[in-house]
C-alpha cells in the first residue's frame, strides 16, 4: 500500500497531462538501456536541460516520480525497478519498459475509509495515531474534531505530522462525508436491511417471502425453498454459462433490494402496480442507489452506476420477467406482475445495430492511427502490436468480445484445402466455428512472433490463449480488452477531433462489440451472402444478420431521388 513521501522536484512536464511526455519516456528508456544521462536527455528530451538542472537530476527526478506513480499504485514490484542503483539497471531495461506500459494503463489507487492510517500516511504518525486508538482513516476523520491544535491531544504526534495529516485529507476531501455515511450505516444497521450484494443479503422474516401475498400453496411447490432468496437462488442456478449467471443475479438483486428498501414488501408481494414504480426507478435510481464502481465487497459498493438506457430497462425487465415464469411455473407465485410491461424507446434496436459500425473509409483511418502508435504516441512495441491485432482479428472474425478473450491456438483447425477455422464457444454455451481469412491469420502471425511464440501451427501450445497480458502471457480478461480498446479509442478520437469530429464521437462512442458490426456490415457491402455472415456471426436468425444491410435503403433513396429529385 502507498505511503506519503517528501515531494520531489517539479519535472516540466505537459501541463495539461499528469503522465510525463513521451520524449521523457524515451529519455529515461534509453538510460536503463545503458546510455548515459546527458547523451539520453539531449537526444530525447533537450527541452529539460534548463539552466541549474543537469542531465543526471533529470534522469533522477524521472526515476523518482515513476516510483511514486507505482506505489500510488499499489505496485511496489514495479516502483523498485525506478530505485535500483545506476550500475545495474540495465539488467532492468525490458523490465522497465513493461512497467511503464503497465502503470500507464491503470489508475492511482484512491484511499478509502476502511484503509489502515499506515496505509496512506508517514510510519512515525500512523504509530501516534494507532496508539491513540485511530485504526482507520474513517476513525481519523470522525473521532478527531476539527480545530486548532488538535493534535495535543494525541502522544507523539507534533505540528509536523499533524499538518501533513491535514493536507491528505484536504486532497481527498470527499473521505469526511463517507467515513460519516459509514458511521451512520453501522448505526442503522439494527433497523433492517441495507443495500448489499446478492450474496451478504440478509432478509428479515417479515419481507423475506415466506409468507408473500401471491404464495402458491406450500403443498403444491415444486420447490423445497420457503423464502424469495432462496427460490430466486434455485433459478440462478439453473444458468452454467458465468457471464449467464452474473447478469441474471445483477437483475435479481437490484429487484429484490428495491422490493425490501423501497416498498418495503418481499418479491412474492409484489404487484402489477410495483412493477410499473419499478420500471419508473430504473429510469431514475435516487442518490443512495447509485455510485462508481467498487469491489463488491466494498461497503461503497452500489447497485446502479446510473439511469439506465431504455435498452437496459428492458433488458432487466425481461429477465425478471422470466424469473417470475419459471416461479409461476414450479407453483411458487400464483402471478407474474411484469407480464405485458412495456419500455419505451427500447424498440429501436435495427437502427442501433446499423449506426454501431465504422464505414469502410472511417475505418482505414482508425487503423492507420493505430499504426503510428509507438513513435506518435509512446506505445510500447508490444502493446501496439497487441492493439492492432485486437483491430484486424475481431474485424476479419466479428467474434464478440467475451469470445476473443476466450479462444486458445487449440481451436484453430486447418481445413484439407488449406483454410482455417477457429472453434468456440459462444454466446449461450453454443459451440461454432469462424473462418479465418487472410488478414485474420496474417495478425495472428505478427503477434504470436511479437510474443516469441513458433507460427507453424504443429508447435503450438494447444493452450496458449489467442490474446494474452502483456507481462506473463495469460488470458487478458474481457473488461481489460474494453480498457485497453478505450485507451486507443479515446487517442484517436483527440487527435483527429479537429478535422474529423464526427468521427471523434463515434470514436467516443465505441466499444468492441462495434468490430463485430463493423465486420457485418462490410462483409455484406463487398457481396458476402446473408447466409455465409449469418453463419460466421452465429446469428439465431437472418433477420438479426439482415439488419446490417444498407444497399437495399440506398437503392431505394436513389431510385426515388431520379423520379423526385426535381420540381
Amino acid at each position: 500500500m502507498p505511503r506519503s513521501r517528501p515531494a520531489t522536484a517539479a519535472l516540466p512536464l505537459d501541463p495539461s497531462a499528469s503522465w510525463p511526455r513521451a520524449d521523457a519516456l524515451a529519455a529515461l528508456r534509453a538510460w536503463y538501456e545503458g546510455t548515459p544521462s546527458r547523451a539520453a536527455v539531449a537526444r530525447f528530451w533537450p527541452d529539460a536541460l534548463t539552466p541549474g538542472r543537469s542531465a543526471r537530476g533529470v534522469i533522477g527526478a524521472l526515476r523518482r516520480q515513476m516510483a511514486e506513480a507505482a506505489r500510488l499504485r499499489q505496485r511496489e514490484d514495479l516502483s523498485a525497478l525506478f530505485t535500483c542503483t545506476a550500475e545495474g539497471r540495465t539488467a532492468h531495461a525490458a523490465a522497465v519498459v513493461r512497467a511503464l506500459e503497465t502503470l500507464r494503463q491503470l489508475p492511482a489507487a484512491l484511499p478509502q475509509i476502511t484503509d489502515p492510517v499506515e496505509a496512506w500516511l508517514p510510519a512515525r504518525a500512523a504509530a501516534a495515531l494507532q496508539a491513540h486508538g485511530l485504526k482507520t482513516l474513517a476513525d481519523l476523520t470522525v473521532r478527531i474534531p476539527r480545530r486548532q491544535r488538535w493534535w495535543l491531544a494525541i502522544d507523539g504526534l507534533g505540528e509536523r505530522s499533524a499538518r501533513t495529516i491535514e493536507a491528505f485529507f484536504a486532497a481527498h476531501s470527499e473521505l469526511t462525508e463517507r467515513a460519516r455515511a459509514l458511521v451512520s450505516r453501522h448505526a442503522m444497521a439494527a433497523s433492517g436491511p441495507q443495500i448489499v450484494p446478492w450474496e451478504r443479503i440478509e432478509l428479515p422474516q417479515s419481507v423475506n417471502g415466506s409468507h408473500g401475498a401471491f404464495r402458491a400453496p406450500r403443498a403444491m411447490c415444486s420447490l423445497t425453498a420457503d423464502n424469495d432468496y432462496d427460490a430466486i437462488n434455485a433459478w440462478l442456478g439453473l444458468h452454467e454459462a458465468p457471464a449467464t449467471a452474473r447478469a441474471y443475479r445483477k437483475e435479481a438483486e437490484r429487484l429484490l433490494l428495491w422490493a425490501i428498501l423501497e416498498r418495503g414488501k418481499p418479491l412474492s408481494s409484489l404487484t402489477a402496480e410495483d412493477a410499473t414504480a419499478y420500471r419508473a426507478f430504473l429510469r431514475a435510481p435516487t442518490a443512495r442507489w447509485v455510485g462508481p464502481a467498487r469491489p463488491r465487497p466494498s461497503p461503497e459498493w452500489r447497485p446502479f452506476a446510473g439511469a439506465l438506457a431504455p435498452r437496459s430497462i428492458a433488458y432487466g425487465l425481461g429477465v425478471i420477467a422470466a424469473l417470475f415464469r419459471w416461479l409461476i411455473a414450479q407453483r411458487y407465485v400464483l402471478a407474474n406482475p411484469f407480464a405485458g410491461l412495456k419500455v419505451r424507446g427500447a424498440q429501436r434496436v435495427a437502427d442501433l445495430d446499423t449506426s454501431r459500425a465504422f464505414t469502410e473509409g472511417e475505418w482505414a483511418l482508425v487503423r492507420t492511427l493505430a499504426d503510428g502508435l509507438e513513435w506518435s504516441h509512446g506505445w510500447t512495441p508490444d502493446a501496439a502490436t497487441r492493439l492492432r491485432f485486437m483491430l484486424d482479428f475481431g474485424y476479419a472474425t466479428g467474434l464478440r468480445a467475451a469470445e476473443l478473450v476466450g479462444v486458445t491456438l487449440g481451436g484453430i483447425e486447418i481445413g484439407p484445402r488449406g483454410e482455417r477455422w477457429l472453434h468456440l464457444v459462444g454466446k449461450g454455451e453454443r459451440r461454432g466455428k469462424v473462418a479465418l481469412p487472410s488478414m485474420a491469420s496474417q495478425a495472428l502471425d505478427q503477434y504470436l512472433v511479437s510474443r516469441g511464440l513458433p507460427v507453424t501451427p504443429a508447435r503450438w501450445d494447444r493452450h496458449s490463449p489467442i490474446l494474452a497480458d502483456l507481462e506473463n502471457g495469460s488470458p487478458i480478461t474481457t473488461p481489460r480488452l474494453r480498457a485497453v480498446l478505450r485507451r486507443f479509442l479515446t487517442l484517436a478520437a483527440n487527435e483527429i477531433e479537429s478535422d474529423h469530429r464526427p468521427l471523434a464521437d463515434k470514436l467516443r462512442r465505441a466499444t468492441p462489440h462495434w468490430l463485430r458490426h463493423t465486420h457485418a456490415t462490410h462483409a455484406l457491402a463487398q457481396g458476402a451472402s446473408l447466409t455465409t455472415v449469418r453463419e460466421n456471426l452465429r446469428h439465431a436468425s437472418i433477420t438479426t444478420t439482415s439488419r446490417y444491410l444498407h444497399d437495399d435503403d440506398m437503392q431505394r433513396a436513389n431510385q426515388l431521388e431520379r423520379v423526385f429529385g426535381r420540381r
